[in-house]
């Protein structure tokens, strides 16, 4: 812990939860942002997904069976795996060790989504006294209160105080 000049002790601006606050049945609703062509392009042109479907506009038009102009679902989980470490793992997520995710429906260029999260298994680690693990389910909705995108992961977050440890 660290402690201001004048003894206060200072907890980080925007610190995660850490394992014994991350409780069955904790939720949280992450902030909003809406996805612009701008972050779209970056993210084809930065992973290589340049299908037709999502970098020209003349094929979305007349080929493609969605109206709109959809983003690769991998684009819209990330960006909320994104809203999730700039807030509630924070400096407490050590690793993703699983993903199963699930893509019922596109998410397209001008909608704003945000991610909610609930957590649904907490367990001690057999193997480190400095972590837990955490099972999320975490959807991804849309302004208009649909959820295109639900996927489940499982992490591991580190504790306040390691196991046995008693708080000082």
């Amino acid at each position: 812990m660290e402690y201001s000049e004048r003894g206060v002790p200072l907890e980080p601006y925007g610190s995660g939860y850490y394992f014994e606050e991350m409780t069955i049945g904790k939720k949280w609703r992450t902030f909003a942002r809406t996805i612009m062509e701008a972050d779209m392009i970056a993210f084809c042109n930065c992973t290589g997904i340049t299908s037709e479907l999502f970098c020209n506009t003349e094929y979305q038009k007349n080929e493609s069976v969605m109206a709109g102009r959809p983003v690769p679902g991998a684009f819209a989980y990330t960006l909320c795996e994104g809203f999730g470490g700039q807030g509630p793992i924070r400096g407490t997520g050590l690793s993703l060790l699983n993903v199963e995710l699930n893509i019922m429906a596109p998410v397209f260029i001008g909608d704003t989504i945000h991610c909610e999260v609930e957590v649904i298994e907490s367990r001690e680690s057999r193997s480190r006294d400095d972590s837990g693990l955490v099972r999320f389910k975490q959807d991804i909705v849309k302004h208009d209160g649909s959820i295109p995108i639900s996927y489940r992961t499982l992490r591991l977050i580190k504790r306040k105080h390691k196991r046995g440890e008693v708080a000082a």
